[in-house]
């Protein structure tokens, strides 16, 4: 369950009208190579969840297809309510969209002189 509560972690942090890939978190969650270990935590979040699950999509920037239930279709709902768009095919354009996260702000200042 700690592996699920690292991924869930992860995606809280994706803003709003922004999306990641399942890989992608999966890299930042330090599972690189593990994109389907994050759907099986999405699928498992617990009821009430505030771990906003819908901003994550495929690698082609499309909404992976579930085999039961209508959730892509609330999934497409929920981005298109924070003003992302998809195109003809159901894809959204990941250069617009992708969540980039910013890197760490650095320690030390490397402009700061000793004499």
């Amino acid at each position: 369950m700690q592996r699920y509560e690292v991924i869930w972690a992860t995606v809280r942090r994706i803003p709003k009208g922004r999306v990641a890939t399942y890989g992608q978190i999966a890299e930042l969650a330090g599972l690189e190579g593990h994109a389907r270990q994050v759907g099986y935590a999405l699928h498992n979040l617990p009821d009430g969840s505030t771990v906003p699950w819908h901003r994550v999509i495929n690698a082609r920037g499309e909404i992976s297809p579930r085999t039961a239930g209508d959730s892509h279709e609330l999934q497409r709902m929920l981005l298109e309510a924070e003003g992302v768009q998809f195109d003809a095919r159901g894809r959204l354009d990941l250069k617009r969209y992708r969540w980039q996260r910013k890197p760490p702000e650095p320690r030390y200042s490397m402009n700061s002189s000793s004499t």
